[in-house]
């Protein structure tokens, strides 16, 4: 298979298995320039699909460090109404949302921390419905990415700058399974054996995960009613969808008031085109008590008071340290990749379809429940091949989850 019949099946697979694209359904397409040529052929091949408008919006990375260097003080607080408008009209035709990430890592480096999160915080009260579509899987939704020349030398600074580009492409290429048998049957495959673990978890019903290794020592109790799940989600109409792909992960949702000790990143977190990383957090009682980090301890500091919620936890997942990123050693300094490589946690919102019932809970209720509401949900890595999870079953027993970073069972 050549470049170009890649190009066209990691498309296909965007279109038929991140979204899932159905009949004359709307689509809204959320890209930068950097991936122009690739979205022209995921337009074309939603519409081969059926679907009835395709829309794209476009970044672009010069626009977005213009407007952080030199817009007026008083615009990092608002949020454009139109962009809600947008993303409240897919809500109500019932569309389908995709991203093309290709975005550098470091975009916004050097950028004061104040105007970051002041812009962080005005979208996530602007963007509230939009947040709780997401949260509760009412539409279908998918993120990829593409690369990037800034983001591939990133992750290659030790190649020939004509060869990073394409380096980044095909090992993209491998982690989607995008190969010479068909990617959809692939990826139909790969889900059936994460449904498989995660129904072996549900099973289980385990009320707390203990975490031991360097730097780690945590325990997350979990919600009566806690319910595991994988990249595969669905809509209330009964449409699959994979939201991110790639998807190595089985996840849950931790009680808000559940989690006590420390844990420490074992990969960089890419957040809001800056890295933060070599970092600490100490729980007490759910909340983050104590958080230090020797690179962007300031935007960590922001992150986690992002609003009252952000310094509790919204997120359990498990990835082997065997799954197929892990073992091909690449850092990608993108979350949607690495949290694919590592087990991890997620600060901030928890996922509601992650508790029986969840989708029709009044969110008053979500505080009592320990459910987490918040305006930020960012995973962090924290999987290593010197991890072991145990998990506790409410009469006590005690069952090995991980061992050396891999399933245990």
């Amino acid at each position: 298979m050549n470049f170009n019949e890649k190009l066209e099946q990691y498309a296909e697979l965007a279109v038929k298995v991140g979204v899932n694209i159905q009949k004359g359904q709307y689509l809204l397409i959320n890209t930068s320039t950097e991936a122009l040529e690739f979205a022209r052929i995921v337009v074309k091949k939603a519409y081969e699909a059926g679907a009835g408008r395709v829309q794209v919006n476009l970044s672009d990375p010069y626009f977005t460090r213009s407007f952080y260097e030199m817009g007026r003080e008083e615009e990092f607080s608002h949020f454009p109404k139109w962009i809600t408008a947008q993303r409240d009209e897919v809500i109500d035709r019932k569309g389908a949302l995709l991203w093309i990430d290709a975005d550098d890592p470091d975009m916004l480096s050097g950028i004061p921390v104040s105007r970051i999160s002041a812009y962080q915080k005005a979208s996530g009260q602007a963007l509230v419905r939009y947040r709780k579509a997401i949260m509760n899987d009412d539409i279908a939704w998918s993120i990829i990415a593409v690369p990037s020349k800034p983001w591939a030398k990133k992750v290659f600074p030790n190649l020939p700058e004509d060869e990073q580009v394409s380096a980044l492409w095909e090992a993209i290429f491998n982690t989607v399974r995008i190969g010479e048998e068909s990617a959809v049957d692939k990826w139909r495959e790969h889900i059936k054996n994460l449904e498989n673990r995660a129904t072996k978890l549900n099973e289980l019903k385990f009320s707390k995960l203990h975490y031991k290794a360097p730097g780690t020592d945590l325990t997350i109790e979990l919600p009566t009613k806690h319910i595991w799940s994988c990249g595969s989600s669905k809509t209330p109409e009964g449409v699959t969808f994979i939201a991110n792909m790639p998807t190595e992960e089985v996840f849950t949702l931790p009680h808000k008031y559940g989690v006590n000790g420390f844990v420490s990143n074992t990969k960089p977190l890419a957040y809001q085109g800056n890295i933060i990383d070599q970092f600490k957090l100490t729980f007490e009682d759910g909340k983050i008590v104590k958080a230090e980090a020797e690179i962007g301890n300031d935007l960590l500091q922001e992150l986690i008071h992002s609003d009252e919620n952000s310094c509790y936890l919204g997120e359990v997942a498990l990835v082997p340290h065997e799954s197929p990123i892990s073992t091909s050693g690449i850092l990608y300094y993108n979350t949607l990749f690495d949290e694919n490589a590592s087990n991890h946690l997620a600060i901030g919102e928890a996922y509601p379809t992650c508790y029986e019932g969840g989708r029709d809970i009044d969110e008053s209720q979500f505080d009592e429940l320990g459910i987490n509401k918040s305006i930020t949900h960012e995973d962090f890595m924290i999987g290593s091949s010197e991890m072991d999870i145990d998990g506790i079953l409410p009469d006590g027993t005690i069952l090995p989850i991980f061992r050396k970073g891999n399933w245990a069972f």
